[in-house]
């Protein structure tokens, strides 16, 4: 295990390994292909096999002519993570958008977050190559609108899709007009601007941290922002790898928090901070090697923000533990109650001038941030929080008071019709629930524990998510709810 020293860290910035050279080939026509990798969110699929150069060139030139009629934008900010195949996909995308008349900024290697920053800080739309926390053999693209505005299904994905699909099926001829590239540096200003979220002075000196950044972007951003802290700090696996040579940069997943876990213990740590692939997500891990839930952080950082922000809207989805409303309120704050996905939860955050939002999934959002989500920032707020706490306590001390139910994590059902079984359960529940809702799915009620039933966007998938008020508790109600989903999704319809 690679565990270099803080002084190794603040060394000269890691680089990614260059393109690989042999990719698998195309399965598909093109137009199947795009239709295959555009999700809800973002585009996402095989290098080679589902996305290749080719394509990139089509999403780029589609994305630029969208830009340019939704925004009237003559000017993009592109950036890659650290995966291999990001080379000579962005080299096509940037083909594709240049040859529709529109000029590049190239920020080149960065996190998810800097990407959102150079759009909000220079005012274009934006693409980052990423395929997040999935495996070595995937590559995608996060799209927005200037400022970092979210592009979703309904809001521009299918049209940028379909022109694609156009151009590489060669219904439509690609532009010829060359527009302009050039480079620039966005790592120093976005450092910046990450540590005016909070009072650098109000650190606690000598604060030890560890940070796995699993060989994604957290190791070119994380040491960058703590090096400008008065603490000590180790990072694990800094090098920028994107064939993830140690784990999987899923840290949602507990197995790939045991190198964190194990180094916190061994160094005697304070708090440990685990990165997704593209650094958007952290995940906390406490000094005695406890893993922190995405709902408990959510619940610091509203604490946090309020603090600074009293009186303000503070969102959170429909999966996070009930223990988050209930801050957000003790602390002065407005809560509401929003769906999972980050374009659901910025163009919330629009409307209601919402200060913060958190997801259980450990996307954290700021209003100050261009309503982007941020690992950094996130962990930030609750080193602030840490520090500041009355006697010097411990995070698993800080932590406890945020609390206060037992969950069930996220439980994966496979059904053939989803839509169904979730009407059939909410008609077995209906008659005893407390309240039903379909904000997102379907939301059931029972006033001591309640769950969430949710259809996947991809797959032929329900995902549970309940919470009661012991440990005990969770473990009857997902058998009984697992049991009807079972029973019903087996029956005839």
């Amino acid at each position: 295990m690679t565990t270099p020293s803080a002084n190794a860290a603040h060394g000269t910035a890691p680089t990614a390994p260059t393109a690989s050279k042999a990719v698998p080939a195309p399965v598909g026509t093109a137009e199947a292909r795009l239709h295959a990798i555009f999700k809800a969110y973002d585009v996402r699929g095989l290098v080679g096999v589902q996305i290749d150069p080719p394509l990139a060139k089509a999403i780029g030139a589609s994305f630029a002519r969208f830009v340019s009629a939704e925004e009237g934008a003559a000017e993009i900010v592109v950036a890659r993570d650290m995966r291999p195949s990001g080379v000579d996909l962005v080299a096509s995308f940037i083909d594709g958008a240049t040859g529709e008349g529109v000029s590049v900024v190239d920020i080149g290697l960065a996190s998810t977050d800097v990407m959102y920053f150079a759009s909000g800080r220079l005012g274009v739309p934006g693409a980052m190559f990423t395929a997040s926390h999935n495996p070595a053999a995937y590559n995608g693209i996060k799209m927005c609108l200037a400022a970092a505005k979210p592009i979703g299904d309904d809001t521009g994905l299918k049209t940028i899709r379909d022109t694609a699909a156009d151009l590489a099926m060669g219904r439509s001829p690609f532009g010829i007009a060359k527009g302009a590239k050039r480079t620039e540096e966005m790592l120093d200003a976005f450092v910046d601007h990450a540590l005016s979220f909070i009072d650098v002075s109000a650190i606690r000196p000598g604060l030890k941290i560890v940070a796995d950044t699993a060989n994604g972007m957290g190791g070119l951003v994380a040491p960058a922002v703590l090096k400008r802290l008065p603490v000590s700090f180790e990072i694990l696996f800094p090098e920028l790898d994107g064939t993830f040579p140690n784990h999987p940069a899923d840290p949602i997943q507990l197995e790939n928090l045991r190198d964190l876990q194990a180094a916190v213990l061994a160094s005697k740590a304070d708090i440990g901070l685990a990165f997704d692939g593209d650094a958007d997500r952290v995940f906390l891990v406490d000094e005695l090697g406890h893993p922190i839930s995405g709902s408990t952080t959510t619940a610091m950082v509203a604490a946090a923000v309020l603090r600074k922000h009293p009186g303000s809207t503070v969102l959170y989805n429909c999966i996070c533990s009930k223990a988050v409303p209930e801050v957000i309120v003790e602390n002065g704050g407005v809560p509401v109650r929003t769906r999972v996905g980050h374009s659901f939860i910025k163009g919330l955050m629009a409307e209601t001038n919402a200060i913060f939002g958190g997801e259980h999934s450990a996307h954290y959002y700021f209003r100050d941030n261009w309503r982007a989500d941020s690992g950094i920032i996130a962990a930030l707020h609750v080193l602030e929080l840490l520090s500041t706490a009355a006697g010097s306590i411990p995070l698993s001390a800080v932590r406890a008071p945020y609390e206060r139910y037992a969950g069930s994590g996220e439980i994966n059902t496979k059904v053939e019709n989803p839509q169904l079984v979730i009407s059939r359960v909410e008609s077995a529940y209906s008659s005893r629930a407390a309240s039903v809702d379909h904000l997102d799915g379907l939301t059931v009620d029972l006033g001591d524990w309640w769950f969430n039933l949710r259809a996947s966007n991809t797959e032929p998938l329900l995902r549970l998510n309940l919470e009661a008020a012991t440990v005990d508790a969770v473990g009857t109600h997902v058998a009984d709810v697992l049991s009807l989903i079972m029973g019903l999704a087996s029956a005839k319809e």
